[in-house]
């Protein structure tokens, strides 16, 4: 099974989101290299990627994720555009997150995947969301990309659960990952 710990996000900042994909889009122009959006309803805020887990595992560790988690909701700000990776042609353009407590939670999610014997991604946590991604893009993309950044806030979102979901390939192109969400952590301390 093909899963993940993420962040949703709220029916408000998946609005700002599409409209801020639709404005990067009309920077980015008819000469750009077109990008495969992803839809708003598609959107959350990756965590932890599991990647493909035996399916014996995922009964103990639907139960490890589950368990809430003793910090206080807090909010994260959608702001700032980027690509991936930092040099060359982009592979994905995304938003940026204002990482703070967000760090925290990705550690505990990270940290109770890896107690039930799952590796995990190498690299650095990186808070961002992603907008789209090009199948093959060009330097110029990447110039036109950063271009249309701006530094204002797309969103506000309220964090107060991290979730896990197994993502279900999609035949269809174009489709994106349809999902199931297995667990919730809930978010149940308070602020002092």
């Amino acid at each position: 099974m093909r899963l993940f710990v993420a962040v949703d996000l709220p029916e408000p900042a998946r609005r700002a989101v599409a409209a801020e994909q639709r404005r990067i889009a009309t920077a980015l122009g008819r000469a750009a290299t077109p990008v495969r959006w992803v839809r708003p309803e598609q959107m959350h805020l990756t965590l932890v990627f599991l990647g493909d887990v035996d399916e014996a595992s995922v009964p103990a560790l639907v139960g490890a994720i589950s368990r809430d988690v003793g910090a206080p909701p807090f909010d994260i700000v959608l702001s700032g555009t980027g690509v991936f990776p930092a040099r060359g042609a982009p592979r994905a353009v995304w938003v940026g997150v204002g990482d703070g407590a967000l760090a925290a939670l990705q550690k505990d999610m990270a940290e109770r995947v890896a107690r039930m014997g799952i590796p995990l991604e190498a690299r650095p946590f990186h808070p961002h969301l992603t907008l789209g991604r090009w199948r093959a893009a060009r330097l110029s993309d990447r110039v036109r990309a950063l271009a249309a950044a701006r530094p204002e806030a797309v969103a506000l979102v309220r964090v107060d659960h991290a979730t896990l979901y197994q993502s279900h390939l999609s035949p269809e192109r174009g489709e994106g990952p349809a999902c199931t969400a297995l667990a919730r952590a809930n978010l149940t301390g308070t602020s002092t």
